[in-house]
């Protein structure tokens, strides 16, 4: 059967992507916001994934006010890069998984999530970036994606509780799943930051690792911030962190982190970056000394 073997969390600041294309991502001010993803680059190259379920949000490429989904679920066969108003990202094209894709949409509908099902989009940085801060520049993509898009761009968005509830349905839904794949799953997006009004530039280093702290373990209790904490705590698009929780949350009761990296600034945000392993009891606690962390200001 299918399996998710790790998930990914990340940032997926635009600006990356601009480093990462205008080869600007080993200079002083972004080297040390890309050093702390060459861990992963290496350990994706081992691992070899042969799908990424990527949990993001749409900038207003392929949703707008004419159509909001909650949760959307992406059941193409290829996806192009979308133009943000710049032209596109010079990037593969997204490769999907449409036979995974229809499967992991069937059952989450019968776990009673109403999932929109999309077969023709283009992605935006949310999608591409953190692809670009795995895998680099490479010719094409090394595994097939299922893009997984949650609206966290219009009140209301879903709470961490349905989230985190929506990531088990992915697991089960992937083990139901026949063929013998690897699959990680990804949430995107985060940590803190606010784009415009009074505190536009808030960062708050301190939430932002207690929330890192808490993706690893057996504690739940993440799924239970409410939006007025992120919203206080984290700024107005801190909210995108309940896309992590998706990814948490289809790793199974207890995890244990291999890498974990944070910075402060990228433009007006905060870079948060880890890599976990669902536990099954056998594995080491990594949260000390064990496992790779790099973090900077």
């Amino acid at each position: 059967m299918a399996r998710i073997t790790a998930g990914v969390a990340s940032s997926h600041v635009p600006l990356l992507g601009v480093a990462s294309d205008f080869n600007k991502d080993r200079d002083d001010y972004f080297g040390p916001i890309f050093a702390g993803y060459d861990w992963t680059r290496e350990w994706e190259k081992a691992e070899k994934p042969d799908v990424v379920i990527l949990v993001y949000n749409d900038h207003a490429s392929a949703f707008d006010m004419k159509i909001i989904p909650t949760f959307a679920i992406g059941c193409g066969e290829r996806y192009k890069s979308a133009d943000e108003g710049w032209g596109p990202r010079a990037v593969p094209d997204v490769e999907g998984h449409p036979d995974l894709a229809w499967h992991m949409a069937q059952s989450l509908i019968l776990d009673e999530f109403d999932m929109t099902i999309i077969n023709e989009m283009d992605v935006d940085h949310g999608l591409t970036v953190p692809l670009s801060m795995m895998f680099g520049k490479p010719d094409a993509w090394p595994c097939k994606v299922v893009p997984l898009a949650v609206n966290v761009v219009t009140y209301p968005p879903p709470s961490g509780n349905r989230c985190w509830a929506l990531g088990e349905a992915v697991r089960k839904a992937v083990e139901s799943f026949p063929e013998d794949l690897n699959v990680q799953i990804w949430g995107t997006g985060g940590m803190s930051h606010q784009l415009q009004g009074p505190r536009a530039g808030l960062i708050n280093k301190e939430w932002d690792n207690r929330f890192l702290d808490g993706l690893v373990g057996d504690s739940d209790h993440l799924r239970r911030i409410p939006h007025i904490e992120y919203l206080r705590e984290t700024g107005s698009e801190g909210i995108e962190m309940v896309m992590w929780l998706v990814m948490r949350g289809a790793l199974g009761k207890n995890t244990r982190a291999l890498h974990r990296h944070y910075h402060v600034p990228c433009s007006n945000t905060a870079i948060g970056h880890m890599v976990l392993r669902p536990d099954n009891g056998e594995g080491l606690d990594m949260t000390g000394s064990d496992v790779t962390a790099i973090a900077a200001e």
